[in-house]
């Protein structure tokens, strides 16, 4: 009876044995997949974050030669308003100058 039960208990023992291992074997299958999507998906993300980066310089250095660009239009602009009557006066000088000219050559 001893014998019989210890052979039982043996069978027993060997099956759980065998279903944890087959348990194992799957959860194993199972994590060596997941981790290979994963880096799959994080190559994919570093990927992405590469381009994105890159975009971000390129727009970066964009944005610096428009507002340099910009910054001398208003340069120019402030030149021009700076200077805005005493070209007003130098033209007017000059038209009246021209008519002077148009009348002296013109015999007045």
């Amino acid at each position: 009876k001893e014998m019989t039960e210890a052979e039982t208990s043996e069978k027993d023992a060997q099956t759980d044995y065998n279903a944890l291992m087959s348990d194992a074997a799957e959860k194993r299958a199972t994590d060596a997949k997941a981790l290979t999507e994963k880096s799959s998906a994080k190559a994919d993300t570093d990927a992405a974050l590469q381009g994105h980066g890159d975009a971000k310089k390129d727009a970066i250095a964009e944005l610096m030669a428009t507002e340099k660009y910009a910054q001398s239009l208003h340069s120019e602009c402030d030149w021009l308003v700076q200077y805005y009557d005493v070209r007003k006066t130098a033209r007017s000088e000059e038209i009246e100058s021209l008519h002077r000219a148009k009348a002296v050559l013109s015999g007045a």
